[in-house]
C-alpha cells in the first residue's frame, strides 16, 4: 500500500499537517459517547472522541473491530472536529439487561453455532444516561495510507457505509453528509487566530473574552490492541465553545480547510 507519513507532510512545508483531507458532517437526534470515569449517571463526552471518529470511519470502510488502530495512529492520520450545533444534553432513564457473563444464556447451545444473549426473562436494570440532543460535528480527516484514503473518499462520495453509522450507542443512528476533498493550507500567522474546530492541547492558549463560552474535556485519542482486547494509549484535551462558535487562540498551528480554520490532532 502507498504510505505517506506525517514526516512527509512536514517535509512538504505544511507545518506537519496533511496537504489534503476529506470532510463530512455527521448528525443525529441523539448521541452518547460514554465517559470512562465511573458514575451512577452514565455521562457523555460533549465532543465526539477521536477514537470514536476512528471507529466510525472503520465501520464506514468495513474494517474489523480491532483492525484499524494503526490506520488512525498519531503518525499516520490527522483529524479535526468541529461542533456545528449547540451542545445540549438531557438525562434519560433507560432499562437495560446485564451483559455480564453470568447473566447470558446460550441460544442453540447444542448446535455447531452457539450465541450468548442476555436472558430476556430477567429483570431490567434502570440506568440514567446523559444523552446529547441533536448533536452534529463536521470532521476533517486525512490518512497517510493512500489506499484506505482513496477507498474512504469513494465510499463517502457514494453515500455508502458497510455498517450503519451511529453517534456512540448503536441505537443512536446518524446521517453522514459528505462535503468533499479539500486542500489543507496553513492559517494566517497572527498573534491570535479564530478557530472554528475544537482546539486540542491548547487549553492555556485560549483567549477568553466577555460573552465567549469555553469548556474543556479530556477524551481518548489513540488505541492499540493487546491480549486483553484494546488499550487507550493517548488522550487529548479539547477546548471548545458549547454554542458551536469559534474560539480565539494564541500560538497554535491552525489550518485552513474549505474557508474554515481548524486544528488537527
Amino acid at each position: 500500500m502507498s504510505q505517506q507519513s506525517l514526516d512527509d507532510w512536514t517535509a512538504d512545508g505544511n507545518g506537519g499537517q496533511p496537504d489534503r483531507c476529506l470532510s463530512f458532517t455527521i448528525r443525529g437526534p441523539w448521541g452518547h459517547f460514554r465517559r470512562i470515569e465511573g458514575n451512577i449517571v452514565k455521562q457523555t463526552y460533549r465532543i465526539i472522541p477521536r477514537t470514536t471518529v476512528a471507529g466510525l470511519l472503520a465501520a464506514v470502510l468495513g474494517i474489523e473491530r480491532d483492525g484499524y488502530y494503526d490506520l488512525f495512529a498519531p503518525d499516520s492520520s490527522a483529524v479535526a472536529i468541529e461542533p456545528v450545533r449547540e451542545i445540549r444534553t438531557v438525562n434519560m432513564p433507560m432499562n437495560t439487561l446485564s451483559t455480564a457473563a453470568g447473566n447470558l444464556q446460550s441460544l442453540n447451545g447444542r448446535g455447531k453455532i452457539s450465541v450468548k444473549l442476555p436472558d430476556p426473562t430477567t429483570l431490567r436494570q434502570q440506568h440514567n444516561y446523559e444523552v446529547l440532543v441533536d448533536p452534529g460535528y463536521r470532521i476533517d480527516v486525512a490518512l497517510a495510507d493512500e489506499q484506505w484514503y482513496t477507498e474512504l473518499r469513494e465510499t463517502l462520495a457514494a453515500g455508502e457505509s458497510h455498517y450503519v453509522p451511529s453517534l456512540g450507542l448503536s441505537e443512536h443512528l446518524a446521517d453522514i453528509k459528505y462535503h468533499g476533498e479539500f486542500d489543507v493550507a496553513n492559517a494566517p500567522q497572527t498573534d491570535t487566530v479564530e478557530v472554528d474546530s475544537a482546539v486540542p492541547n491548547a487549553v492555556d492558549d485560549v483567549v477568553l473574552d466577555a460573552g465567549t463560552r469555553c469548556q474543556i474535556e479530556e477524551s481518548p485519542a489513540f488505541m492499540e490492541s493487546d491480549a486483553g482486547g484494546r488499550t487507550t494509549t493517548g488522550f487529548t484535551n479539547y477546548a471548545y465553545n458549547p454554542d458551536a462558535d469559534s474560539l480565539e487562540v494564541r500560538d497554535t498551528t491552525a489550518a485552513s480547510v474549505d474557508g474554515r480554520t481548524v486544528v488537527f490532532v
